[in-house]
């Protein structure tokens, strides 16, 4: 019997049809196995995965292949998103044992959850060779397979976590550009061959340590490639190739996010009307195609349609003349080299450089854009993940402020409302949720942290003091719950589930590692209310930067980040003056365009300095929150800036020239 009918998950729901008796990760599934003495069977995958998609058609759907996985195994089917802790200690397995990994995963375990043997995707074939043989050796030698699989728990569970050291100071910042200079691209941007993903965090980095260079390159590239959605806008998941040509399709929110906030740092940093045009796109794609009912951001989008990959994305020259007419065809298939770039004769739209006439292009554009939307659509996996929504609600809300553009501040909002509303069980986060009923998976260390830095820079925006306490209430489950005693976090809550190891890994993959994640929102709390608890806990969280900043800064980049705030203060911003006073909007806005590494702001009202306000509120016994705004009042009743360090403060200012002078030199 198949048992993911009820799922929330729809990746789990996609293989609710299959003839194979799938099991939800969970305790009954490991009962069966010890009840039957057979071994687990565990498939891990991701509704936007491809090779998921092909290994389903092929194996899942088969009727034999099925037989032989009934028969023989009781069968797991688990969405990594869903459960990143146990996508993460059977990925340790697998590239223990294969020296690589990827999705879906497919892993061989004992009945107590311990892997014995692992790999990815099987064609039919081999799968159904592959599946006899673990039978054959189940009940032939199982002491070798027991054997085998202590070993790897073993071995996974020996002590391999990164030593700490000091916060890392300018000389290894210095140290880690260099090491990233020796992978990058200078040609086609990036970092290292292909395939090439987009380094997010890496280029965060860069833009606070003013390295304009391989940043702007990188961005560009990226932009102008065929991995950035030409006519929707939005980024694909990885370039299979090095010049970011041909992508992998699918579109994830969590990659858009991120991009999103870093092309609206370039646009601040002087990217020009090229980081604000595809940061602005982003957002908006993220709106119209990811946005909720319920206000909150769905996964991902499929890089499949109709069963084809890509095929929703590519173009022939035909298919340009078709929808455009012969000359607008031609002039389109040059301008969007449609080349063949693909399969079959077809292209992925590329953008080498900007139209010489802007009106046509938009015209067509439009044209193209329109016909697209006939097409059958990827599918959509709509949970909402909080960690990613957490990386949406700071780059949202960011952007909506740079570029003065109030839907994109109010998506985030309603994206923070959602979580507060759904997520948030007795001050701690659920991981996901699905047409506004919370999942049952406990927030991971990632979860607790990118929610935080995302309500963080909500309330920088709006003044929202709830936003900020909740961000403290996520902060003390992650120093409560998530700290491993030497400075570092582990991925999971000390009262989660138990697996066969306790994940913890500091280095960024797709997004932020949760350890410098934690770090990156500790560092921005304390300095909004002066709490040494955070700031230490920041500093420790970030000792394992100096370790890897030398030889593997690409997988440090957003530890790297942080520890460039971090040494650069960060700096603090007071803003204080009456809510509807225009000279308080306009210094507000000045200090959010400011290009200052981790800068934090604080919004308050006319008399927060005395018994908080609107974005400086007290509670008894508390005084006023954030503690940057005590005692910072207007001066001879002008709203005024307070730029500081520390919470040590430079003479407040009351115009937007010198509050630009103060944060200029500040640098």
């Amino acid at each position: 019997m198949n048992r993911l009918k009820d799922a929330t998950s729809p990746y789990l729901l996609q293989h609710a049809g299959n003839p194979v008796d799938w099991w939800p990760w969970g305790e009954e599934a490991f009962a069966e196995a010890r009840r039957r003495d057979v071994p687990l069977l565990i498939s891990v995958g991701y509704s936007a995965c491809h090779w998921c998609h092909v290994m389903a058609h092929e194996s899942f759907e088969d009727a034999e292949t099925a037989r032989l996985m009934n028969e023989h195994f009781v069968n797991i089917k688990v969405d990594r998103e869903e459960r990143p802790d146990v996508d993460a200690v059977y990925m340790g397995a697998t590239q223990a044992m294969t020296r690589q990994g990827g999705w879906p995963m497919t892993v061989f375990a004992t009945p107590e959850g311990h892997p014995f043997y692992c790999g990815t995707y099987f064609p039919r074939p081999h799968f159904q060779r592959l599946l006899r043989e673990v039978h054959r050796v189940w009940t032939g030698d199982r002491e070798a397979v027991l054997s085998q699989g202590a070993k790897v728990v073993e071995a996974l569970n020996t002590n391999t976590t990164l030593p700490g050291g000091p916060l890392p100071g300018g000389e290894t910042l210095e140290q880690a550009a260099r090491n990233l200079r020796e992978s990058f691209d200078p040609v086609r941007g990036g970092f290292g061959g292909a395939p090439k993903f987009p380094p997010s965090m890496v280029l965060e980095f860069l833009l606070r340590s003013g390295e304009r260079e391989m940043s702007a390159a990188t961005l560009e590239a990226m932009a102008r490639g065929g991995i950035y959605d030409q006519l929707g806008g939005g980024f694909a998941r990885y370039s299979v190739d090095a010049e970011w040509v041909v992508p992998h399709f699918e579109k994830m929110l969590y990659d858009n996010a991120l991009l999103l906030r870093v092309y609206t740092h370039w646009w601040k940093a002087g990217g020009g009307e090229l980081a604000r045009r595809v940061a602005l796109e982003t957002a908006g794609w993220l709106l119209r195609e990811l946005a909720t009912p319920e206000g909150g951001f769905a996964s991902a989008l499929d890089a499949d349609s109709e069963g084809v990959e890509g095929k929703f994305y590519v173009w022939t020259p035909e298919q340009l003349r078709e929808v455009l007419g012969e000359d607008d065809g031609r002039w389109a298939a040059g301008l969007f080299e449609v080349t063949g770039t693909f399969e079959h004769g077809t292209s992925v739209l590329q953008l080498p450089r900007d139209p010489e006439d802007p009106g046509r292009y938009a015209r067509v554009r439009e044209r193209l854009l329109a016909a697209r939307e006939l097409r059958v659509r990827p599918g959509r996996d709509d949970k909402v993940v909080a960690s990613w929504n957490g990386l949406a609600i700071a780059a949202l809300a960011e952007a909506g402020a740079v570029f003065e553009r109030p839907e994109l501040v109010a998506a985030a909002e309603a994206a923070a409302e959602l979580l507060a509303r759904v997520h948030v069980a007795d001050g701690r986060l659920l991981r996901t949720s699905r047409d506004g009923r919370p999942g049952s998976n406990a927030g991971v260390l990632e979860d607790h942290a990118n929610v935080a830095e995302g309500l963080i820079a909500l309330y920088g925006v709006t003044g929202g003091a709830r936003w900020l306490r909740l961000a403290g209430t996520l902060l003390d489950v992650v120093l409560d719950r998530f700290a491993d005693g030497k400075g570092g976090f582990y991925d999971t809550a000390d009262d989660a589930e138990r697996l066969f190891q306790r994940p913890q890994d500091p280095t960024d993959n797709a997004t932020p590692s949760g350890q410098y994640a934690a770090a990156g929102a500790l560092l921005s709390y304390g300095a909004l209310t002066g709490s040494t608890r955070h700031r230490e806990a920041a500093e420790a969280a970030l000792g394992t930067v100096s370790v890897l900043a030398a030889g593997h800064a690409r997988f440090a980049g957003w530890g790297l980040a942080v520890a460039r705030a971090a040494l650069d203060g960060p700096v603090e911003v007071a803003i204080v003056g009456a809510p509807d006073d225009p000279r308080r909007a306009a210094l507000h806005r000045e200090a959010l365009l400011a290009d200052v590494p981790g800068l934090v702001v604080a919004l308050g009202d006319g008399d927060s300095a005395t018994r908080g306000g609107t974005g400086g509120t007290s509670v008894p016994g508390e005084g006023v929150f954030p503690a940057l705004l005590e005692g910072r009042g207007p001066i001879d009743e002008a709203p005024a800036a307070y730029v500081c360090r520390g919470f040590t403060c430079r003479m407040p200012v009351t115009s937007v020239e010198a509050l630009r002078a103060e944060l200029g030199a500040g640098r």
